[in-house]
């Protein structure tokens, strides 16, 4: 069975920063394009970041455009979001995903195109 499991979220002031953590179990990233979305309360599901198979091609969504890095730990099948000078409008559950492909170049930013979740670690920035 397959799970991927967040964590690293938390309660932070605003300016600061926070890592989230992003393991597999049952199944190897190796074999994956992986993505990051936040759900707030009373929002849709939107995408975060997102990093190709490879690793080589990365997107990221203009609100958290050079504030969050997503990283792969092949080795340690973990996928990081790196998360700094965090605002309040960041709040909310942060979500990985895994989608299984043979592409090494595409990143994919639609939730309907993965195929796996994570259950969420809930992120609050306080003012």
């Amino acid at each position: 069975q397959v799970q991927l499991v967040e964590s690293g979220g938390g309660l932070v002031q605003a300016g600061g920063s926070l890592r989230l953590s992003c393991a597999a179990s049952g199944r190897t990233f190796s074999r994956d394009a992986m993505g990051w979305f936040r759900q707030a309360p009373g929002k849709e599901r939107e995408r975060v970041a997102a990093s190709s198979l490879s690793g080589g091609n990365t997107y990221y969504a203009d609100s958290v455009k050079g504030r969050f890095t997503i990283t792969r730990d092949y080795a340690q099948n973990t996928v990081y979001l790196q998360m700094s000078s965090l605002k309040p409008e960041d709040t909310a559950v942060y979500y990985c995903a895994a989608k299984t492909t043979i592409n090494s170049n595409p990143y994919y930013i639609r939730p309907t195109e993965y195929d796996y979740w994570g259950q969420g670690t809930q992120v609050t920035v306080s003012s």
